[in-house]
């Protein structure tokens, strides 16, 4: 067989995504799986193909990929997206992230998804590594595993080379679409692909070997890193995946960047370069107490409260958001993910509105506000730092009104307008903040790999 390796890497009953370019590779390792398939009926597979559009050619491949899919008995997906990114220094890097992040976002848990990189597209993608002063985790190059939540991405054609590939694509006579865009050497890999590595490989035929076998070490080199720091790593991580910092402040740079770029990787997001771990440290740990920094890494920042660095997702402020609770015995769905809020009558905790008062939600308060149990008035600000509410959730907490008058914060506090009165004729706002549940989950993590 060609591709024993492939055979080891799945289970009969492995459920296998294809990233399907209708390349050459991709091509070869689909026809390959088509035919462990078979063998393998209880198993699962189908193939997702990504149309950028930045190509005049783009629906006719996408065409190709579904005609060939057909044939072969084999579910394809087509998935359109696009590229904001014009500049063409950029696009490649563009692309390829918001290619990943389409594929895993299109991912059912445990599924794995499957790419068709190969011995050369390891060298290649070391070599431009080198071109951006990469350390050792960039030199490892293309990782063959790497863990997303309950899906996994392997490249099970890492040790093979593309010529291996093509013979296989031509014994069995199979087709594949060629991109003419694979020779613009105005793209830094098709410069190395085209000009540069035959020059090398007419020099020493076995570059490609000894460049991939320095890339396994670094990536070795990596693992033991991980494995030094890992106890001391869990040790700075809380429950809610913040990291503890003070201990850093005590630390050499070397290994504050090591752990910060580790935990970073543990929350899934864009693995930041050496000049953003010296800002983290430097502009956001050592900042004054005071201040609110932050720093941007893809689709999450970086921010800190009190002791702790926090990763989150970046969201649109909900502070002038209003939404009317018309039917409090229908249960409202809140924005971006914030689970939904339900009416429970059982417990008596806040007055129920009188005829002319209207229910709505707001996520922003203004001023001062009289808290049940409590003599004086207080600023709405020193009440969510007595809470130990960071800034960025401030504004996400759902606040009951009736018109215009704070009546409580769900599952904070309660004011003195909120007071059930005599008649006991009250209720109970319960928010159901179970994302999962109501399918409102959405996948950030992408990976910050050059393929």
């Amino acid at each position: 067989m060609f591709f024993n390796k492939v055979d080891s890497l799945l289970y009969n009953n492995s459920r296998v995504v294809i990233a399907f370019s209708g390349g050459l590779d991709s091509t070869a390792l689909l026809h390959y799986l088509s035919i462990w398939h078979k063998v393998h009926p209880q198993s699962n597979l189908r193939a997702i193909h990504i149309n950028h559009g930045l190509n005049i050619n783009a629906n006719s491949w996408a065409s190709h990929c579904r005609k060939l899919c057909l044939k072969w008995k084999i579910n394809c997906s087509i998935l359109k997206i696009k590229i904001k990114n014009t500049n063409k220094k950029g696009i490649e890097a563009t692309a390829r992230k918001e290619r990943y992040k389409a594929l895993i976002s299109s991912l059912y848990p445990e599924e794995i998804l499957l790419t068709a990189h190969h011995l050369d597209d390891q060298c290649e993608t070391f070599l431009l590594a080198i071109k951006r002063g990469s350390g050792p985790l960039g030199l490892g190059a293309i990782y063959p595993l790497i863990i997303i939540g309950n899906n996994k991405i392997l490249r099970p054609f890492l040790e093979y080379p593309r010529k291996l590939i093509k013979s296989y694509a031509k014994k069995y006579h199979l087709n594949w679409i060629e991109d003419e865009s694979n020779y613009n050497i105005d793209f830094d890999r098709n410069f190395l692909r085209n000009l540069i590595l035959p020059k090398i490989i007419a020099k020493w035929p076995n570059f490609i070997e000894t460049t991939t076998r320095t890339s396994l070490l670094c990536r070795k080199q990596e693992l033991l890193i991980d494995e030094l720091l890992l106890d001391q790593l869990e040790n700075l991580i809380s429950k809610d995946g913040s990291l503890y910092f003070l201990p850093l402040l005590k630390m050499s740079d070397i290994k504050v960047y090591a752990l910060l770029r580790r935990w970073i990787a543990k929350q899934g997001s864009l693995m930041p370069s050496y000049n953003k771990l010296k800002v983290i440290y430097y502009e956001i740990i050592l900042s004054r107490k005071d201040a609110q920094p932050r720093l941007k890494l893809g689709s999450y920042e970086i921010r800190r409260f009190r002791n702790y660095l926090y990763i989150l997702p970046i969201n649109k402020s909900l502070k002038n958001i209003t939404i009317n609770w018309k039917n409090l015995n229908t249960e409202l769905v809140l924005p971006q993910n914030l689970g939904l809020l339900k009416a429970n009558y059982n417990n008596k905790l806040i007055r129920l509105p009188i005829y002319n008062e209207y229910v709505t939600i707001q996520f922003y308060a203004n001023g001062s506000c009289h808290l049940v149990g409590r003599k004086n008035k207080y600023k709405i600000k020193k009440i969510w730092q007595e809470f130990n509410i960071p800034p960025w959730n401030r504004h996400r907490i759902p606040l009951i009104y009736y018109n215009q008058i704070l009546i409580c914060a769900v599952n904070l506090f309660i004011t003195v307008d909120g007071t059930v009165l005599n008649d006991n004729n009250g209720w109970q706002v319960i928010w159901d903040q179970n994302k999962d549940k109501h399918n409102q989950t959405e996948k950030y993590s992408y990976i910050n790999k050059d393929c």
